[in-house]
């Protein structure tokens, strides 16, 4: 990775900082993308190098809109991996439901401006939770269903799965170099299980003692979707139990999230809610 610009969302804890810190180890240039730069500068201080600390708030468009007019750099590569999981109903500041808001759309608002510099791949961090979505084009929004935090969790990594899907098929048919993938960590201690609303304990408080492995571990499949000789739409995961931890490897995904029509679809509302409409991917690498 050595003299490669790698922009990563969310690099301060967990999965996020475990890539930034194997990538560091590998010779790339690192560009954190976080909430709280002053976590993103001593990180960067204990990473030694030329590393750039920016402030994103991936949950406030009119941040990541600021954000991209300030980096201006090419960038190899793009690792959308910022996430937040919430049990109770809770919004961004344009009024999107809060997983959702941040999880896909801060991403994809992120993706489309900054598409036209980049020049290898964008990885965006998804879930095995796609699973469990039934996401529902017209209510995106949970404006007229009855809540449920998991499930709006697993819609958002659905979202993920379409929108890496949908940018693939767009960098193709463009006859870009650019390469969409994506990544399930697995099973992984990390704060986004922390949540002090949550009212009783779920499935996966009994499983991370049990099962989870350690952020390193989980940034693996990351790692292969960032550096593997992988084919175009990779989604990599863990080898062993069932997916959820050891190891990376191409995993499969529901037959969902291989809907291209409905990918399209997602990308359109993606379109509407972010007032953003799609950059023209770059046909070569930019200079």
């Amino acid at each position: 990775m050595s003299g490669r610009t790698v922009l990563i969302t969310g690099a301060t804890g967990g999965i996020g900082r475990a890539t930034a810190i194997a990538l560091a180890a590998a010779g790339a240039r690192l560009i954190f993308a976080v909430r709280d730069t002053a976590k993103g500068a001593a990180l960067a201080d204990q990473l030694g190098g030329k590393h750039v600390v920016r402030a994103l708030d991936l949950s406030d468009l009119a941040s990541v809109r600021r954000f991209a007019q300030n980096t201006n750099e090419p960038i190899d590569t793009l690792v959308n991996n910022a996430g937040v999981a919430s049990s109770t109903l809770q919004r961004t500041n344009d009024g999107f439901e809060l997983q959702f808001g941040t999880n896909h759309l801060g991403h994809f608002l992120l993706t489309t401006l900054l598409l036209p510099q980049i020049t290898a791949r964008v990885v965006t961090v998804a879930s095995q939770a796609e699973r469990a979505s039934r996401i529902d084009l017209e209510d995106l929004n949970w404006d007229h269903r009855e809540f449920r935090g998991g499930r709006a969790y697993a819609d958002s990594k659905l979202a993920n799965l379409l929108f890496t899907a949908e940018l693939d098929r767009r960098l193709r048919d463009a006859g870009s170099p650019v390469q969409a993938m994506a990544a399930h960590p697995g099973l992984v201690v990390t704060a986004i299980y922390d949540d002090p609303q949550r009212r009783r304990r779920s499935v996966w408080d009994r499983l991370l003692p049990l099962a989870g492995q350690q952020p390193d571990q989980g940034a693996l499949p990351v790692l292969l979707a960032i550096t593997g000789d992988l084919p175009d739409a990779a989604f990599t995961g863990p080898r062993h139990l069932m997916h959820m931890r050891g190891g990376a490897q191409v995993i499969g995904r529901s037959a969902r999230a291989k809907d291209l029509e409905l990918a399209r679809r997602l990308w359109t509302a993606s379109e509407q809610m972010a007032g953003q409409g799609a950059a023209t991917p770059p046909t070569a690498p930019v200079q």
